[in-house]
């Protein structure tokens, strides 16, 4: 009394062959194209694309894409500050402001003290690193703006204390040094 009871998937392979042909056909090619991309993506190369004939990354698209958004530029006979924000913006409210006329050579000095302090000083007067006094921090440079500019210019030329001799950058002509140091007493005034 033994019956034999087939099973679903046995009959169902039994009486159809070509499905079980299909079902190994898919399943190979599945595999391969699995393989393919594992392979590809082992070397690299899926997902990435080729810069090399990319216009958007030419030398001068970067160059363009990092360049500074303003530029700040001083120009002798240029319109006060005033009579420029007054025609870029009518409908703003313009306060006038007199500007005495600045000669080149002072404006030459502002900006050379300004861009002196920024390259050498800036680093330890705007923190306050090792005792310097802060840009435009008045009780601080107090007393010193007491002794004199001359005193001032000897301590930022030869230096001291913790500060180098001036203020690190041994190229910095004597007159350079000056302008920064005129720069950070008007700061403190």
């Amino acid at each position: 009394m033994s019956e034999h009871h087939t099973d679903l998937v046995e009959e169902n392979i039994e009486t159809h062959p070509v499905k079980l042909a299909v079902a190994v056909l898919v399943g190979a090619v599945a595999m391969i194209i699995g393989l393919m991309l594992i392979a590809s993506y082992a070397v690299g190369s899926w997902g990435q694309r080729s810069t090399a004939n990319d216009p958007a990354m030419s030398p001068g698209a970067v160059a363009k894409r990092i360049a500074p958004v303003a530029k700040l530029a001083f120009e002798s006979g240029a319109p006060a500050p005033s009579a420029a924000l007054a025609t870029a913006t009518p409908a703003a409210a313009v306060v006038p402001v007199a500007v005495p006329a600045a000669t080149p050579a002072v404006v030459a000095a502002v900006g050379k003290g300004e861009s002196t302090y920024k390259a050498a000083c800036a680093v330890c007067h705007a923190a306050g690193v090792a005792g310097a006094p802060k840009s435009g921090d008045k009780a601080a440079w107090a007393s010193r703006i007491k002794s004199g500019p001359e005193a001032l210019y000897a301590s930022a030329i030869k230096g001291k204390g913790a500060m180098p001799a001036k203020g690190g950058n041994a190229a910095l002509a004597d007159a350079d040094v000056k302008a920064a140091v005129d720069f950070m007493v008007a700061a403190a005034k």
